[in-house]
């Protein structure tokens, strides 16, 4: 789903940073990676915090037309960010439906918290915000959406060392999410789509990524040593066509489980198909961090 602003007037909502108890801690990525092998391989009912979730937001005003404005870590995009969410975010959580920008967001600021925060792996996991690179914005205004990409280079360091940014890339008006990782010091872009295909369905993406890679480089007096090389992951593939969302929060969940800026084309061992259990532990996860941070 692309961005846009709401129209509806914002009701009580949270304008501070919000800080997570759980995040003081320093959380290895390994922790997921064993609790991951652990859960079940079907889909039962729902789970009792989504079920304490969803009976928060039937009491309170978010039902009638309420938002929540959130302002995220400047850590997590790289900048001061804040997201919106209203009662039909969470139903998407609630009804396993398509996901929208604001879910997506939030659960990458809920591995930034609960995973990375404090820890070495702020440097060598980025996250590029979705709101500011899509198809859409790309049709409209290019050469933006480029040096937007290219400042989020800047606001990460030399980028000498290996890490990845991680873009959730829309292919606009509510369509299709791909992950898009790049890693800027060997010149790397990892392209996982859980439908077939490969990047050249976006060319205008494409385009527009390397062209900020390259402007970077040049930016920092670093030498363009090789072309940039684009890998098509083969990774879990959807079975319906709302998981796309789903699937790209799972691989850069897995990604950073892992610890691994290489990413092998035949994707993981440990994660060669994701069953909907594996989808619900992820709303399960997002379902307890926003009631831990009092976000309803």
């Amino acid at each position: 789903m692309t961005p846009t602003r709401p129209t509806h007037k914002v009701g009580k909502g949270i304008s501070r940073r919000i800080e997570s108890v759980a995040s003081q801690k320093e959380v290895p990525g390994r922790k997921l990676k064993s609790a991951a092998k652990d859960i079940p391989t079907t889909s039962g009912t729902k789970s009792q915090i989504m079920m304490r979730l969803e009976k928060m937001v039937d009491e309170f005003d978010i039902m009638h037309g309420a938002i929540r404005s959130i302002d995220f870590d400047e850590g997590v995009f790289g900048a001061a960010h804040f997201e919106i969410i209203a009662k039909e975010d969470m139903q998407q959580l609630f009804e396993h439906d398509e996901l929208g920008i604001a879910v997506i967001h939030t659960y990458i600021w809920y591995m930034y918290v609960t995973l990375m925060r404090g820890t070495e792996l702020c440097n060598r996991f980025n996250f590029i915000a979705a709101s500011r690179i899509n198809a859409t914005l790309i049709t409209k205004n290019p050469t933006s959406v480029k040096n937007d990409l290219v400042d989020r280079f800047m606001a990460a360091g030399d980028n000498t060392t290996p890490s990845l940014y991680f873009l959730p890339f829309n292919s606009g008006n509510g369509g299709h999410w791909v992950l898009v990782a790049m890693d800027l010091s060997r010149l790397i872009v990892y392209y996982l789509d859980s439908l077939s295909g490969d990047w050249s369905k976006y060319p205008s993406m494409k385009k527009t990524v390397d062209a900020a890679i390259i402007k970077f480089r040049s930016k920092k007096n670093y030498r363009n040593r090789k072309d940039i090389t684009w890998v098509r992951v083969q990774c879990p593939q959807q079975n319906n066509s709302v998981d796309c969302g789903f699937f790209v929060l799972r691989f850069m969940r897995d990604i950073i489980a892992l610890n691994r800026i290489d990413i092998p084309k035949m994707y993981f061992e440990e994660y060669k198909s994701y069953s909907r259990a594996h989808l619900d532990e992820m709303k399960d996860e997002l379902c307890q961090f926003i009631v831990d941070q009092r976000i309803i």
